[in-house]
């Protein structure tokens, strides 16, 4: 069955009102993929009813970035979102999310300009403060994001704990491809040479996690032995970032150092974007 789509308000208000027990949220820009998919089935795990926003913000885009460009598919992700039995989707224009611009926004703190945040200035500001403002209409019980976002899941924890939001914040595993490429919207743009750079991202990382048993210096010095050799290739990836962070708080570790950690890495093929990461246990074997 198709699900109730809201674009206003008003309508995402009928439709919360008609949800009889707990509901569970997955918010996204569309394009959805098998990644989103996964988030609407542990939604579905989650609570008696789910919801799906499709709103491409443009708050957290930077003026070099790829607004214009970044994909809209609407009628076949509203196909996917009745495949996975959902029962409502929010599909507000910029206009209904924001009917004037906005003068209080979210700041992300000195979490925001680590990491991801200082590749990309701003940007978890504006991903902060559309979800904050999708949590207030939607009213959840619950809502999942992807753990390949793994700093964009920290910090709406940090914020959901920070201003004492009422809703459960669940993380769902990184889906990947057969090749181990991490799904992501951004994936259609890569052509096949990119591609095949494109998969040393996740390659370094499990070259690091294979490591973690001897400490962060090993995973990194792991990891980058394979990025240093996709940066000659053809085409050659362009490496934003490889960091060994705290997960809670995306610190730099350095140092001998036991316990969880991330190793987060982030890079450009072609004109593309590409983050991933995974979670690890420093000192211990796997």
């Amino acid at each position: 069955m198709t699900p109730v789509v809201a674009r206003t308000r008003e309508e995402l208000a009928e439709a919360r009102s008609r949800i009889d027990g707990t509901l569970a949220f997955v918010p996204t820009m569309g394009a959805l993929h098998e990644g989103h998919l996964s988030l609407m089935r542990q939604a579905r795990r989650s609570a008696d009813a789910v919801a799906v926003s499709i709103f491409v913000n443009p708050l957290q885009f930077g003026p070099d970035e790829d607004f214009d460009r970044y994909p809209r598919t609407f009628d076949t992700d509203l196909e996917a979102c009745a495949a996975e039995g959902v029962d409502f989707v929010f599909a507000p224009t910029r206009a209904v999310m924001y009917p004037s611009e906005p003068q209080v926004t979210i700041s992300s703190g000195p979490m925001g300009e680590i990491v991801e945040g200082a590749a990309r200035p701003g940007h978890f500001d504006g991903m902060l403060t559309v979800v904050l403002k999708l949590l207030n209409l939607v009213r959840p019980d619950v809502a999942v994001f992807g753990e390949k976002d793994a700093q964009q899941l920290a910090m709406i924890r940090r914020m959901v704990a920070d201003l004492d939001v009422p809703v459960e914040v669940a993380g769902a595993p990184t889906v990947r491809e057969p090749d181990g490429l991490a799904l992501s919207s951004r994936n259609r743009y890569l052509s096949p040479a990119e591609r095949r750079t494109a998969v040393a991202l996740s390659r370094a990382l499990h070259a690091g996690a294979d490591a973690a048993a001897e400490g962060p210096e090993a995973v990194l010095g792991a990891a980058n032995a394979v990025l240093d050799k996709a940066a000659t290739a053809d085409p050659p990836l362009l490496l934003d970032y490889l960091v060994l962070v705290d997960p809670a708080t995306f610190s730099t570790i350095s140092g001998p150092r036991t316990g969880p950690a991330v190793l987060a890495v982030a890079g450009r093929v072609g004109a593309t974007h590409l983050i991933d990461n995974v979670s690890l246990q420093l000192g211990k074997e796997h």
